[in-house]
């Protein structure tokens, strides 16, 4: 059966989410599906990236202890409201460390934010945290204690501003392959929230680049997760326009391969399942019902593959 075009569709060459990373037809409520299904994919992706933090990330951030276990993210509020915070670890004593990533400064707003983490998740699980805020705002001393009422709520925040992500890259560069390890390349992972004269965009594009090489020290499957820390970094440092080019370079790396292939598995799944479903006389708003299925993803299937 030959394929056929919606007319009120256009041509994107940017696709960044489950789907080939080359030019094809697709909706503007398509493209925003997609992202949406990226960004899940990009999360699981990273929650699967945190073993890094505990062996060679920590000692680089000052912190001579190493957590014991990874721990839950995701709490919910009284009020059924999930909050969902960066990273929670274990630490020998019993007690959690919570890390989280801000690229701006650390306002009132935010640390009421992190007691909220905290409380709520104390609650939870009948345990002590400390927070420990990694930023790369200009301030040289950033916000650190909140008082509220007879007490003081504080965090310990972490600056890398300072941190020269240039040197980070040179020596890199300077180094053979062969001479490369994880410990190495971790500090790549940091790049966003470093400073140096080279523009941010672009030294996050050379940590790629440095993370899409063959290390015979550094396995596929750590260097993939190195990716997915290093994208998450820059979802939250980078502006969107800038954020479209690390999209693009993404496309050619280990991770994009991964998500280029998890994503052409879920839509044939799709497609497949839309089509046993036509068979049957469904109609498209069933089918998108049924599937929880974007309705425009449903007639686009319908339509490419002559079903209806």
């Amino acid at each position: 059966m030959q394929g056929k075009t919606n007319p009120k569709t256009h041509v994107n060459t940017n696709q960044t989410t489950n789907d080939k990373y080359s030019t094809r037809i697709v909706s503007d409520t398509d493209t925003s599906n997609q992202e949406k299904r990226y960004t899940q994919l990009e999360d699981a992706a990273l929650k699967a990236a945190v073993q890094f933090f505990g062996d060679e990330l920590f000692p680089y951030l000052g912190m001579g202890e190493k957590p014991v276990a990874v721990m839950p993210t995701e709490m919910i509020h009284l009020e059924v409201k999930k909050m969902y915070e960066d990273f929670n670890f274990l630490m020998k004593d019993g007690s959690w460390l919570h890390i989280e990533f801000e690229s701006d400064s650390i306002t009132r707003k935010d640390l009421r934010r992190f007691r909220e983490y905290e409380a709520v998740t104390s609650r939870i699980y009948g345990v002590d945290i400390t927070t420990v805020v990694v930023c790369s705002d200009k301030v040289k001393h950033p916000m650190s204690e909140l008082k509220v009422g007879l007490n003081t709520y504080k965090i310990k925040p972490v600056r890398l501003k300072d941190t020269d992500a240039d040197s980070i890259l040179k020596k890199l560069s300077e180094k053979e392959t062969s001479q490369i390890n994880k410990s190495d390349l971790v500090p790549l992972l940091l790049t966003p929230l470093m400073g140096g004269k080279t523009p941010k965009k672009e030294r996050i594009l050379q940590s790629f680049t440095c993370l899409n090489r063959e290390y015979s020290e550094v396995s596929v499957e750590d260097l993939r997760k190195m990716q997915a820390v290093l994208y998450a970094l820059a979802v939250k440092t980078l502006k969107p326009k800038d954020l479209q080019e690390i999209k693009e370079a993404i496309s050619m790396t280990i991770l994009g391969q991964m998500l280029m292939e998890e994503g052409e598995e879920k839509g044939r799944r799709d497609a497949a399942n839309v089509w046993k479903l036509s068979t049957k006389g469904e109609s498209p708003e069933v089918i998108a019902q049924k599937l929880e299925l974007p309705l425009e993803k449903v007639i686009k299937i319908l339509e490419y593959y002559d079903f209806a």
